[in-house]
């Protein structure tokens, strides 16, 4: 039951950190009680990343599939199960959360809002912040290990709660003037705005499972694609679920145009928040794409393979131009993921095994790179207590151990060969290009990575060379040990996962998960009169000195 255990002890952690901080509310040596509450969720976190390493180090070996009964009168079970797609996606939010609750160590507040203007936060609600960011990582792994489409949308909506709480309390100051709310805190108008997304595309994904569920009579995955494989769904119902659960995932991705939400919630939420958001949040979308709209509704999947790739490539282009000219170092990097993300979805619909893999690989990739940006950022916010690119300027002197892992990460988000942004974007521009008709879309998506290489980079150049400018910037300290601990493990799997990548293709191929694809509907049948080309002929085809069919 140890898959059981990793996703369930932060929500056992959570509730012993909630109530330990309520308990001990009225102990007089404050900073004693919360440094107490700190090293308490940091032991769950890492303790779930420990059960969790089994998984990634022998897989083949560890159980990985949990079956119960849960609410048997509807067809519902607890069916948990991890698999070639998952496990590195599993193991990425067990690594990332205690990276982040290290990251949040002095830093846990709630903003004074008396003065928008205010930049020293109000230290409380440490029990709050850290069973919040428990919980959701509970809800992260269960998203990633429901087989049940009920237990899946759960978890799916349990994600909401935690996230609205991050942001909406623990947030940025500020007030702005909106057309429906008045005066609103930004902070809360960027959680109401995260919430009602994803909602609206929750509402959608809730139809098609209940669609699924009354026409194949049961909520788990595993019977409902065995039932798309065999007997398959009619093609107008294909058409209609896909869009309904597509339009769910493109939210969470996001997906040009369902993009807007992002930046302000990243603005707006905490350094934790923001390194969970961009790293394991939004693969929720994606991982849904690959999980539920590909072999369930693998039809209309190749049929609208052609669009959903303009709508990729357009993101790819379009939040690279935007991030070129925001003079917020947070926002520039919260439009790099609308660019990067593009990347991943154009590999999902490549329609060969080559882009998807490159696009499961670049859901990790993401999530290290831009995590740790988002972590670097945080870090000069609480130095200076401002994000804008024109405050700063010739940080290296400084802060040189800062700016070499600035650079480092930077290279990494990049694409530079030998970090792992290469091979993900490589395989995913490779697949996408092998795909006959498909090699503009290739040719396009890779001016993204000429414009990742324009504003990073500019970005670095006025950040950290040149003059120091700013008298602020002179006295500025460097990194300390613990935020030396919290970036080197990313730095480090960056250089892994770059020279190394075998080992994580290779789980990827794991019980042909990306190969059932296939078995699931996406013949070579099916895509001749759906989508040309989609499913290529495999090279070790034969015809039989029999005149029998062809063999694989």
């Amino acid at each position: 039951m140890i898959l059981t255990w990793t996703v369930f002890l932060p929500l056992v952690g959570a509730a012993l950190i909630a109530v330990a901080g309520a308990l001990a509310r009225n102990v007089s040596d404050r900073a004693l009680r919360d440094s107490a509450l700190k090293v308490g969720a940091l032991a769950v976190s890492l303790l779930a990343f420990l059960l969790s390493l089994p998984f990634a180090l022998d897989f083949a070996a560890t159980e990985r599939e949990v079956v119960a009964d849960w609410i048997p009168a509807i067809g519902s079970s607890f069916h948990l199960r991890l698999d070639g797609i998952s496990v590195w996606l599993f193991v990425l939010t067990t690594f990332l959360t205690p990276i982040c609750i290290l990251a949040s160590w002095n830093s846990i507040a709630v903003q004074d809002d008396a003065d928008a203007d205010h930049r020293v936060p109000t230290e409380k609600g440490v029990a709050g912040f850290l069973a919040s960011l428990l919980v959701l990582e509970t809800a992260m792994l269960g998203t990633f290990v429901a087989y049940d489409l009920l237990l899946f949308f759960v978890f799916w909506e349990l994600m909401l709660i935690p996230m609205y709480f991050l942001i909406g309390v623990w947030g940025s100051p500020g007030v702005r003037s909106t057309f429906l709310f008045g005066k609103i805190k930004e902070r809360v108008y960027a959680t109401l705005k995260f919430v009602l997304y994803t909602m609206a595309g929750s509402a959608l994904m809730l139809v098609g499972i209940l669609w699924l569920r009354l026409s194949v009579g049961t909520f788990d995955l595993a019977d409902i694609t065995r039932h798309a494989a065999t007997i398959g769904f009619a093609r107008s119902a294909q058409f209609w679920l896909f869009w309904a659960f597509f339009v769910a995932f493109a939210i969470k991705v996001p997906l040009f145009p369902f993009h807007t939400w992002l930046p302000d919630a990243h603005v707006q939420a905490p350094t934790a928040g923001s390194v969970i958001l961009a790293g394991v949040l939004l693969k929720m979308g994606t991982y849904g794409i690959i999980r539920f709209c590909l072999p369930l509704f693998p039809e209309a999947a190749l049929f609208y393979a052609p669009t959903v790739s303009v709508l990729a490539v357009i993101g790819i282009i379009y939040g690279a131009l935007v991030a070129m000219v925001q003079p917020d170092m947070k926002k520039l990097v919260a439009y790099s993921s609308v660019s990067h993300l593009g990347f991943v979805v154009l590999g999902l619909f490549s329609g060969n095994d080559i882009g998807v893999q490159g696009a499961v690989l670049q859901m990790v990739n993401h999530g290290l790179s831009t995590g740790a940006l988002f972590l670097l950022v945080g870090m000069i916010y609480e130095r200076r207590h401002t994000r804008t690119i024109a405050d700063f300027g010739g940080l290296a002197k400084p802060m040189p151990a800062y700016a070499a892992f600035f650079i480092i990460v930077t290279l990494s988000s990049i694409g530079l060969p030998g970090l792992n942004g290469f091979v993900g974007e490589f395989l995913i521009l490779l697949g996408t290009f092998m795909t006959e008709g498909r090699a503009w879309f290739a040719v396009l998506a890779a001016t993204g990575v000429i414009l990742a290489a324009v504003y990073m980079l500019w970005m670095v150049q006025r950040v950290f060379f040149g003059k120091v400018v700013h008298p602020e910037n002179e006295s500025l300290r460097d990194l300390s040990f613990r935020e030396i601990i919290v970036l080197l493990p990313i730095v480090l799997m960056a250089f892994v996962i770059g020279f190394f990548p075998k080992p994580f293709l290779a789980l990827m191929n794991a019980e042909d998960a990306i190969g059932s694809l296939r078995k699931a509907g996406a013949t070579r049948e099916v895509a001749a009169h759906a989508a040309p080309m989609l499913i290529p002929e495999p090279e070790d085809s034969h015809t039989s000195p029999e005149g029998g069919g062809n063999h694989e």
